[in-house]
C-alpha cells in the first residue's frame, strides 16, 4: 500500500500547508504561521490518526479539486465548505477513505470559510526552521512557500498501522468546533490598554465593528468607531502576540493572526484569547464583530477545556478503532487468529481488552 498523493486539479482561492506552526524563530523575525483555526486542525488530525500538529490543507472560501492516488483516509474540519468526494457530499468532522482516482472538490461555502483537510501520514513537505506551515510573504515553507497551483503533487507521509480503522469514524457535536457570529470575542485588557482614555475603551468594548475587505492571514483589520487614545499612538516596538489588537493612530483596530509581525510599535488595547481567534478567522469582510472582557483565569479555563474535548476525542477513537466491527473475536486467516479480545480483572474491575495483527 503506499501513501496518499493528491494531484492539483484547481487549486482553488487560498490553498496552503499548513500545521501546528513554526514556534521559536520570533526573536529571529520569523512569524510563527501555521492553522488560523488551531482547534480544528488538531481535531481533524486525531481523526485521521496522525500527531494533533500534523500538516493539513487550509482551504480558504473557494477549496480546491484533487484527484488522488495511493491509498488513506481524510476528514475535513472546520468551515462547511460543500466537500465532496467523486460528486457525493461528505460531512465535515467525518473519516472517509480515499484512493486511486477519486475525487476530491469543494462547493459553495456554507458556514465559515477556512476549512482543513487532514490526511492519514500529514502532508509531507519539508521542514524549515521545525514547521512545515507556508509563511507566503517570505515563500517560506510548504510546497516552495506559497499556495497551490495547477498541476502541483501533494504527498502525504506513511500513515499510522491503524489508519484503516478510523474510516467511519466521526467526531461528536458537542466535541466540534463552533463559531457563532453573534457571540462577543474575548479579550484580555493590556498590554498598553493605559494608553487609551476611558471613553476610548468603552467604545472598543460597547462598538460594533465590521471586518474590513484586507483582512488576511496576517491580521484582520476592523472597521467602526474611533477609539481614543491618551496621547500618541505609537511606542517603543515590542513583541506581537497571537490576538493582539493593535490601535493605530487612525482608531481603527487591527487583530494580528497567524502571519503576524514579530514586533510592533502601536500601542495594543487588548489580546483576544487564543480559543476565540478560531472564530474570528472565520468571518468573512463584512461580518460584524464585538469584544467583551476576560480575565486571564478565564481565558485558561477556556484553553483547558479545548484541551479536554482533544482528550475525549482520542479516547472515542481508540475504542472505535479497537470494537467498530463485530468480527473482532472470530477474523481468521488461515486457520490462525489476527484479531481477538478477552477480559482483564484488575483489583475486582473487569476490562475488555482487543488486539489485532496489522500487516502493511
Amino acid at each position: 500500500m503506499s501513501a496518499l498523493v493528491f494531484s492539483v486539479s484547481s487549486p482553488g482561492m487560498l490553498t496552503t500547508v499548513q500545521d501546528g506552526g513554526r514556534w521559536g524563530f520570533q526573536g529571529k523575525g520569523m512569524p510563527v504561521a501555521g492553522a488560523m483555526d488551531m482547534q480544528s486542525l488538531k481535531l481533524g488530525n486525531i481523526l485521521v490518526g496522525n500527531a494533533q500538529e500534523d500538516a493539513a490543507l487550509e482551504v480558504t472560501i473557494l477549496g480546491p479539486t484533487l484527484r488522488g492516488e495511493g491509498e488513506g483516509v481524510v476528514a475535513v474540519t472546520g468551515a462547511e465548505l460543500s466537500f465532496t468526494v467523486n460528486g457525493a457530499a461528505v460531512p465535515n468532522w467525518t473519516v472517509v477513505r480515499v484512493g486511486v482516482g477519486d475525487v476530491l472538490a469543494f462547493g459553495a461555502p456554507l458556514t465559515g470559510c477556512r476549512a482543513y483537510l487532514c490526511a492519514s501520514g500529514g502532508i509531507d513537505v519539508p521542514v524549515v526552521m521545525g514547521s512545515r506551515s507556508t509563511y507566503t510573504r517570505a515563500k517560506v515553507g510548504g510546497l516552495e512557500g506559497r499556495a497551490l497551483k495547477k498541476g502541483d503533487t501533494v504527498r502525504c507521509g506513511a500513515p499510522g498501522a491503524l489508519w484503516r480503522q478510523c474510516e467511519g469514524f466521526a467526531c461528536p457535536g458537542e466535541l466540534r468546533s463552533v463559531y457563532d457570529p453573534e457571540a462577543p470575542l474575548r479579550v484580555i485588557p493590556g498590554p498598553q490598554d493605559d494608553c487609551f482614555t476611558e471613553a476610548g475603551k468603552e467604545t472598543f468594548y460597547g462598538s460594533e465593528y465590521v471586518v474590513s475587505n484586507s483582512a488576511d492571514r496576517m491580521g484582520y483589520r476592523l472597521d467602526g468607531p474611533v477609539i481614543e487614545h491618551v496621547g500618541a499612538a505609537d511606542i517603543i516596538s515590542d513583541a506581537i502576540p497571537l490576538g493582539a489588537v493593535q490601535v493605530p493612530g487612525h482608531g481603527q483596530p487591527i487583530v494580528m493572526l497567524a502571519d503576524r509581525q514579530t514586533t510592533g510599535g502601536y500601542t495594543k488595547i487588548g489580546t483576544v484569547c487564543s480559543v476565540d481567534i478560531a472564530a474570528l478567522s472565520q468571518r468573512l469582510p463584512g461580518q460584524k464583530v464585538r469584544f467583551e472582557t476576560i480575565d486571564l483565569d478565564g481565558a485558561v479555563a477556556l484553553v483547558r477545556n479545548e484541551g479536554k474535548k482533544r482528550e475525549e476525542l482520542l479516547r472515542l477513537r481508540a475504542r472505535w478503532r479497537s470494537v467498530r466491527d463485530d468480527g473482532l473475536c472470530r477474523s481468521v486467516r488461515g486457520g490462525t487468529p489476527t484479531k481477538g479480545e478477552f477480559l482483564l480483572g484488575v483489583d475486582g474491575a473487569n476490562h475488555r481488552i482487543s488486539w489485532e495483527e496489522v500487516h502493511e
